[in-house]
C-alpha cells in the first residue's frame, strides 16, 4: 500500500488499494494476466519484476496488495486455498519437534492438518480453550511456537479475547495466528489487536459469491513476509489468475455484503432464540453469548454465522437441513445466498471422537443477503 493510501477508509481501499489504472489500456479493472511467463530484457532483465507466475503475476499481485492494505499489514500473499495458506505458514514456523497450541473449537480441515498430516512430520499440538486466556497458558510448553485461534469460530462462534491470547504468545516467544474468516478485515482487524499472522479462506466472505476458492495470509511483520512469500514460491500453492480477479472483484463489496449479512444473522438469531424446538443459539451477536462483550470490544458487527443446537437431536437436526428449501443444503460459508450444514456428518466429521468433536445436535447457518423475511420463513417451515 502506498503512502498516499494509509489514510484512507476500509469501503475506500477495497476498491482501490493496489488497483491501480492499466498503463497500457486505462483500464479501471485490473486484468486477468492469464500468462506463465514473461520476456526478458536480457539475461535476468525482468520486466517489473515478473518471470514466472508461480512466483509473480500481476493480477495477484493487486490482490495481495490489496489484501495487505485491508489489514493494515505490510505483506499479503494469495493461495489456491485457505488450507495452501495454512500449510504454507506452518512450514515456514514449524519445524520436527516443535509444538501449537489449536482451539478445541475449529475448522474441520484446520485440525485435520494439524493431526494427519503436520503429525506425521514430528510437529507436536495439543488442545485449548482459547476462549479461556488461562487454558492457553496452561498449554503452552517451552517447545511452543504458535498459538492458533479462530474468532469467531467454526461451528460453535466461540469469541476469543485476540489482544490478550497475543500478550500470552508473546511472552511465550510464540506467534498468535488468527483465523479471520467467520468476521473478514471488514468486522474485525487481528494485526492491531496483536497477532502476528492472519489467515483466510477467501472462498468465504471475500469471494462471496460461492464461485472460487482461495486463501490469503496477512502479517504486519517485514521479516516473516519474506520468509512466507519464499515459501508460497517454493511450495507452489499460489492463487491463479482469474481465481485472483474473483477475489478482488468480491472484495470491492465486501463492505456492503457484511452489513447485510449482520443485518440479517441477528433477525435469523432472535427468531431463533424464541422457537421451542431450538435448544440453544450460538450467535455472539446475543447478549446472553458468553463471548458477547469481548465481541463488542473487537469487532464492528457480528457476522453472518448462527448455529444453534436441537432439542429433538441428531436425527431431528439432519432433518431440519434435508427440509429447508431457500436455506441451500450444503458445505462452505460466506457466499450471497444462505447455507445450511449438520457439521458432525459435514464439515467437521474429521474431527468426530477427538477433542475438537462438535454436538451431533448441532446446525449451522451462513445466513445470506436475500430478504430476510424469506429466510425466517424457510426457517420457519423447517423446524416444523
Amino acid at each position: 500500500m502506498s503512502s498516499s493510501e494509509q489514510h484512507y477508509a476500509f469501503e475506500t481501499l477495497a476498491i482501490h488499494a493496489g488497483q491501480e489504472a492499466d498503463p497500457q489500456t486505462g483500464a479501471v479493472v485490473t486484468p486477468i494476466y492469464q500468462v506463465s511467463t514473461y520476456k526478458q530484457d536480457g539475461v535476468g532483465g525482468l520486466r517489473g519484476g515478473y518471470e514466472y507466475s508461480r512466483s509473480a503475476n500481476p493480477t495477484r499481485t493487486a490482490l495481495e496488495q490489496n489484501l495487505a492494505a485491508l489489514d493494515g499489514g505490510r505483506r499479503g500473499l494469495a493461495f489456491a486455498s485457505g488450507l495452501a495458506a495454512e500449510d504454507c505458514l506452518l512450514r515456514t514456523v514449524t519445524k520436527p519437534g516443535d509444538h501449537i497450541v489449536i482451539p478445541n473449537d475449529a475448522y474441520g480441515g484446520t485440525f485435520r492438518l494439524f493431526a494427519k498430516v503436520l503429525s506425521r512430520w514430528g510437529v507436536e499440538w495439543s488442545v485449548a480453550n482459547t476462549h479461556d486466556p488461562e487454558s492457553v497458558r496452561a498449554a503452552i510448553r517451552p517447545t511452543t511456537k504458535v498459538v492458533w485461534v479462530e474468532t469467531p469460530s467454526n461451528p460453535l462462534l466461540g469469541i476469543t479475547d485476540v489482544a490478550t491470547v497475543a500478550q500470552i504468545a508473546r511472552e511465550a516467544g510464540a506467534l498468535l495466528v488468527v483465523d479471520n474468516t467467520f468476521a473478514s478485515p471488514y468486522l474485525q482487524q487481528p494485526l492491531a489487536l496483536g497477532a502476528d499472522v492472519i489467515v483466510y479462506s477467501t472462498t468465504k466472505y471475500m469471494g462471496g459469491h460461492s464461485d472460487v476458492v482461495g486463501g490469503a495470509l496477512v502479517t504486519g511483520n517485514t521479516e516473516l513476509g519474506e520468509e512466507l512469500a519464499y515459501h508460497q514460491n517454493a511450495m507452489g500453492a499460489v492463487a491463479g489468475p482469474f481465481d485472483s480477479w474473483l477475489v478482488m472483484r468480491g472484495i470491492k463489496t465486501l463492505g456492503v455484503r457484511m452489513d447485510r449479512h449482520s443485518e440479517n444473522a441477528a433477525r435469523v438469531a432472535e427468531f431463533l432464540v424464541g422457537h421451542p424446538k431450538v435448544a440453544e443459539v450460538l450467535y455472539p451477536g446475543l447478549p446472553s453469548h458468553k463471548g458477547h462483550d469481548i465481541a463488542v470490544k473487537q469487532m464492528k458487527s457480528f457476522g453472518g454465522m448462527v448455529s444453534f443446537r436441537h432439542k429433538g437431536g441428531e436425527e431431528a437436526a439432519v432433518q431440519v437441513c434435508d427440509r429447508a428449501r431457500l436455506f441451500t443444503l450444503g458445505e462452505s460459508l460466506g457466499g450471497v445466498e444462505s447455507l445450511i450444514e449438520h457439521p458432525g456428518r459435514m464439515t467437521h466429521a474429521s474431527a468426530a471422537g477427538s477433542a475438537l468433536e462438535v454436538p451431533a445436535d448441532l446446525i449451522r447457518l451462513s445466513v445470506g443477503i436475500e430478504s430476510v423475511d424469506d429466510l425466517l420463513t424457510d426457517l420457519g417451515e423447517a423446524l416444523k
